[in-house]
């Protein structure tokens, strides 16, 4: 074997290594990731679907139940009338029963009352002969400023109070702790009358009727938002303390930042992903509590009007307002999902 020479090691040049590859550019990384505005609107389509499916279901159920209930319709609403329950002869109920489509096929009455309420028309009470879409709008306005009150002293009494014991030491964290779980456990026909005999019998800085001023609309909203903080509350300190615990914690008190603007300007903001998911939920929930409320304080609003169609056996307003709680559910749930995205951009949104 001839050796090489140095001249031929010379000219074959030193060993060059396997090259690796250049990082893509950064334009090029972009391109390769997904657009985030059509995933959102991916996302949101998706929603919207599941919305309709699910109001869809509940207009259904409700329907149904009307069918499901004992009695002849047109015997009820002749009863009705009538003030006074008795039996109905076939000549009797013909009328009644062309009038309100109560002798045609079921599935003819049902596509027409899913026609009807795309269209926003609820039907005609049975009691007051008038369109239920009218009776529900008179009294909703009480009842839509009563929820958003509510919500809004629950985040208020919600955040000063973990901000307050959140991380505190023991002693603190477990009087917070306490004070979530009674807030959150208390009744609302109970609390409501704590609260009416202790400041308007007794201390007099409300009135007794609560009607529609906003002097009367304190002590109503309390007793939906006190039980509800105390809900909110329980996971809130819990997402609040691990939160207290991350890194940028450290980083920010290493800056020189006070524990105050810690908690309120950091931790919170990362805390607070639940109670939004709990605020969707309560927006529905203070409607249906308005039930109780409204008729605690003699307040106007849809639930003294459903106590009075349920009593009645008005169904057409029930249906309605039941219909009504159900889309204030899915739109809430709609607006949470978009607020998480700003909340929290580490959410994925995928």
């Amino acid at each position: 074997m001839t050796p090489t020479s140095s001249n031929d090691a010379t000219l074959a040049g030193p060993a060059v290594a396997p090259a690796r590859p250049e990082p893509a550019p950064p334009d090029q990384e972009r391109e390769r990731r997904p657009a985030r505005g059509p995933l959102i609107a991916r996302r949101l389509a998706g929603k919207i679907l599941a919305a309709v499916v699910v109001l869809w279901g509940a207009a259904t159920v409700a329907f149904f139940a009307q069918l499901a209930l004992p009695g002849d319709r047109a015997t009820v609403i002749l009863n009705i009338r009538a003030g006074q329950a008795q039996q109905r002869t076939a000549a009797e109920l013909a009328p009644i029963n062309a009038q309100y489509g109560l002798d045609r096929p079921v599935i003819v009455q049902y596509i027409d009352y899913l026609r009807g309420l795309v269209v926003g028309d609820f039907g005609t009470s049975y009691q007051q002969f008038r369109p239920v879409t009218a009776i529900i709008g008179e009294q909703l306005g009480a009842t839509v400023a009563l929820s958003l009150a509510a919500i809004v002293f629950a985040w208020v009494i919600m955040v000063a109070w973990v901000l307050l014991t959140a991380g505190r030491g023991p002693r603190m964290r477990g009087a917070g702790s306490t004070v979530d779980v009674v807030a959150a456990g208390l009744p609302a026909y109970w609390l409501g009358i704590i609260l009416l005999l202790v400041f308007s019998l007794g201390l007099r800085w409300f009135p007794v009727i609560s009607g529609t001023g906003v002097n009367g609309l304190i002590l109503p909203a309390l007793t939906l938002a006190i039980p509800l903080a105390g809900f909110m509350a329980q996971s809130t300190r819990a997402e609040f303390e691990r939160a207290l615990e991350q890194p940028f914690v450290v980083t920010a008190r290493m800056r020189g930042m006070g524990d105050w603007g810690i908690r309120l300007r950091h931790v919170l903001r990362h805390a607070v992903i639940p109670a939004v998911t709990l605020s969707g939920w309560a927006l529905g929930a203070t409607l249906s509590g308005a039930v109780i409320v409204e008729s605690i304080f003699s307040r106007p609003g849809i639930g003294s009007v459903l106590v009075s169609a349920v009593n009645s056996q008005d169904l057409p307003v029930v249906v309605g307002i039941v219909t009504l709680v159900a889309v204030v559910y899915v739109i809430a749930n709609l607006l949470v999902d978009i607020v998480y995205t700003l909340i929290d951009p580490r959410l994925d949104i995928s």
